[in-house]
């Protein structure tokens, strides 16, 4: 397992479009996808569970890739997340 902490620039958090974006790349993921926040532990690869994690502007969060391919998933997912999800 891979891990990397990140901090959400994304002035509005992880709304509709850019959770839908995210959700989207971590399904062409051949690795288990999750992001801690605090005590919550949310499947990046379902939209739903991104949204109702309530990620705001500012919050730290970790991205943690699990399976075949984790060091390549995560790169590009905190590449994505970096550039602020199309924002």
């Amino acid at each position: 397992m891979v891990s990397k902490k990140l901090t959400v620039k994304n002035e509005s958090g992880l709304h509709a479009r850019p959770a839908g974006i995210l959700a989207q790349a971590a399904m062409k993921c051949n690795s288990d996808v999750w992001i801690l926040i605090g005590d919550k532990k949310v499947q990046v690869k379902s939209i739903l569970n991104l949204m109702a994690a309530g990620i705001k502007c500012g919050t730290e969060i970790e991205l943690q890739c699990e399976g075949e391919s984790e060091a390549e998933d995560l790169k590009g997912l905190v590449e994505l997340i970096e550039s602020g999800l199309g924002e």
